[in-house]
């Protein structure tokens, strides 16, 4: 079993990846509290690994939630439905809940975990690339709002994170391929290395060969936890994790959350944060053509819907969270494994790109 460690003080938890520690009863409850849990998964995920969570804590008082699955469902009218649920069950505050799926599971587990009685015990058990490698780390959590994403939220760490990497057995293909997209991107902004390492693995990757993938995750974990130690509430460095999704949370809210994956939605934003390097002089083509050839490897999108121009997209970023005093800002990767912040971008710019 690899262990990592997110170093924030009081705060700090440990990262553990490995094969079957759904059923690793003493690794569960050691981060614990208390007798009484409760599982929030969905529809897709519960049937298929629930009562192995059930089974591994025996000796407790586990109650479940079970949501929908999709995007759609990391929503105001879920996050009360938790919260009736809790109350209704009197939990208190030395409950534990734990957040058993994929990015949306996470996030809206945690947002509730930080609101709850103003503040419980959470624990991370991601079982999608996406939330493996990125969103169960670091404690952004939050629910999205018709007007934005992951617009109603908190910064709120979990007490661990349990990475079973035998649950990616049974990711569909497009939900494994648009969890790459977060994989390639943290290549792009600080890793160029890496980026190369995952060119030459792209059929290890596929096949679901399980040293590749546990040294994929581990490296974006341990990425992410160096980043999120030094900045843990985006002030600063944080925001370079942020590259292509400007671009791509732009697209799934004006979709229709669900129906682009986040993943999908970052690729796209990547290519396009990628043009507009290359346009303002900050990136080779040639750089751009390596990001483009990566990402299509795992057929992921790297063009915007249709539908949408200029005028649909500068209506959600000026949304943005990373914007400062109403200026636009985006991240701009500046070679294979550099990026950086830039408000320098014009709106005619912009346009152009678009």
């Amino acid at each position: 079993m690899t262990t990592l460690q997110v170093e924030l003080g009081i705060r700090s938890y440990p990262i553990y990846i490995d094969s079957g520690l759904l059923s690793n009863s003493d690794l569960l409850s050691s981060h614990i509290r208390s007798k009484r849990v409760c599982i929030i998964s969905n529809d897709i995920v519960s049937p298929l690994y629930a009562d192995v969570i059930k089974n591994s804590l025996v000796d407790f008082e586990v109650d479940e939630i079970i949501l929908p699955d999709g995007e759609a469902e990391k929503s105001l009218a879920n996050f009360e439905r938790i919260m009736s649920h809790l109350l209704a069950g009197n939990h208190g505050r030395d409950t534990t809940l734990l957040a058993l799926g994929g990015g949306v599971v996470g996030d809206i587990t945690g947002f509730s975990a930080a609101c709850y009685q103003r503040g419980i015990d959470f624990i991370q058990v991601p079982t999608t690339v996406l939330s493996q490698v990125d969103s169960s780390v670091g404690g952004k959590t939050a629910v999205n709002h018709p007007l934005g994403k992951n617009m109603i939220g908190a910064f709120y760490q979990p007490k661990a994170v349990i990475i079973d990497i035998s649950t990616l057995s049974t990711l569909p293909v497009r939900e494994l391929n648009a969890g790459i997209a977060e994989v390639i991107k943290y290549g792009i902004l600080g890793d160029s290395q890496f980026f190369t390492w995952l060119e030459q693995n792209i059929d290890g990757i596929k096949n679901g060969n399980n040293e590749t993938l546990a040294y994929m995750i581990e490296r974006c974990c341990q990425c992410k936890a160096d980043i999120v130690a030094a900045d843990e509430t985006e002030a600063g460095v944080r925001a370079l994790l942020n590259l292509g999704h400007t671009f791509g949370h732009a697209i799934e809210a004006d979709q229709g959350y669900g129906k682009w994956l986040h993943g999908e939605a970052v690729s796209t934003g990547m290519v396009l944060a990628a043009k507009l390097a290359v346009a303002m002089n900050l990136l080779e083509v040639s750089d751009l053509r390596r990001i483009e050839a990566l990402l299509s490897a795992f057929d992921l999108p790297l063009v915007a819907p249709e539908n949408m121009g200029f005028e649909e997209f500068i209506c959600h970023m000026r949304r943005d969270k990373k914007n400062l005093a109403g200026k636009l800002r985006f991240i701009l990767p500046t070679a294979i494994g550099q990026s950086e912040i830039n408000d320098d971008v014009t709106e005619e710019l912009l346009q152009q790109i678009l």
